[in-house]
């Protein structure tokens, strides 16, 4: 199949928004349908006033961070936020650094014992309802991506055989099957 054809594609699955149709700020309702129509479940959770969206991809979860307000309720952007507490405590050297290099839209970060997959969401100009599903739909293939680079990373060499054994053990244990957290 062309890549013409696979943007067809791809372009005839996204609904089509009312022409003129902006979003100006994002709010817990809009972004759960989007999470709904990127193929996900989601649990909504009201905590001191303001509503917490948690879902999962790839069998993982995730959760919304709401980013500057505009109003109560409605933001100008948001974080996509997947943290991972990495087994063993590290995870080997280069696996972000190659991440940051081959990836344009989610971004890594080590804390201590977690690894955060996050990517961010603005709606400040205004954006169309079909880019906010497309972009809900772009996490969940970036989170897939993300666990299969974890999986299929390999260390530069290294000098010592040790040293390589040691750093693939390192990746196999911070697969998927890590602990997902809540906020």
């Amino acid at each position: 199949m062309s890549n013409k054809q696979t943007a067809k594609n791809a372009a005839e699955s996204v609904p089509s928004a009312t022409p003129g149709e902006l979003l100006f700020s994002l709010n817990a309702e809009r972004v759960a349908e989007a999470i709904k129509a990127a193929g996900c479940a989601v649990t909504a959770v009201e905590h001191d006033g303001v509503v917490r969206l948690h879902s999962a991809s790839q069998g993982i979860g995730f959760q919304v961070l709401w980013g500057n307000a505009l109003s109560a309720g409605e933001y100008v952007d948001l974080t996509l936020s997947c943290p991972l507490r990495v087994e063993g405590g590290s995870l080997p050297e280069g696996v972000v650094t190659d991440w940051h290099r081959s990836k344009r839209f989610a971004r890594v970060a080590q804390h201590g014992d977690f690894v955060v997959l996050e990517m961010d969401v603005l709606a400040a100009g205004g954006i169309s309802p079909a880019h906010l599903d497309v972009m809900l739909q772009l996490w969940s293939q970036m989170m897939g991506q993300f666990f299969q680079h974890l999986r299929n990373f390999k260390p530069a060499a290294s000098t010592s055989s040790d040293a390589g054994t040691e750093s693939a053990q390192a990746v196999s244990a911070s697969e998927p099957t890590a602990e997902a957290l809540s906020a």
